[in-house]
């Protein structure tokens, strides 16, 4: 097996794209925040002392997955073509759904992206959150989907198993 990210002296390398070729690719992914009764009530009216909760991560979602190389060792910066990030407020479980879509045109995916915009939409509610509920716990964080590549298509299973197509 060849590590992909050393170079042949064992140093850390970023992978040469150049000659792969520029195919559609996207990725989703999802993340939750689970709080109290009362922080959701709060998130829900929108009168959080901080602002429109949903709204801030929105932005900070989207601008994540922008800057996703500058915080990944090693990953591509990416012309993105799309980022959206959105919510689904669970009542009965007091928890903020958060799903990430990421796509471009070129040569390596955007699996990181979409996950970092999960996660930072995550990480921006319990900001905005956490003077009334320091407790809340976020999670799961995973990949939901990606399409394009040399690989192909893969999206999750029920129970944390993948589907893998082959070639796009």
């Amino acid at each position: 097996m060849t590590l992909t990210h050393l170079n042949q002296q064992g140093e850390a390398s970023m992978v040469d794209v150049t000659d792969k070729d520029i195919t559609d690719r996207s990725a989703r992914a999802q993340s939750a925040v689970a709080m109290s009764a009362e922080a959701f009530a709060q998130l829900k009216a929108g009168n959080n002392k901080k602002g429109d909760v949903l709204a801030t991560a929105r932005i900070a979602g989207i601008q994540a997955a922008k800057k996703t190389a500058d915080l990944i060792p090693l990953c591509h910066p990416l012309a993105l073509t799309k980022v959206q990030v959105d919510f689904t407020l669970d009542e009965a479980g007091n928890t903020v759904h958060i799903a990430s879509f990421c796509r471009l045109a070129g040569r390596t995916g955007v699996e990181m992206e979409a996950l970092t915009a999960a996660s930072v939409a995550a990480l921006t509610i319990y900001d905005m959150c956490k003077a009334v509920d320091p407790a809340m716990v976020i999670g799961p964080t995973r990949l939901q989907e990606k399409t394009g590549g040399k690989r192909g298509n893969w999206s999750a299973g029920h129970h944390g198993e993948g589907h893998r197509e082959q070639g796009q």
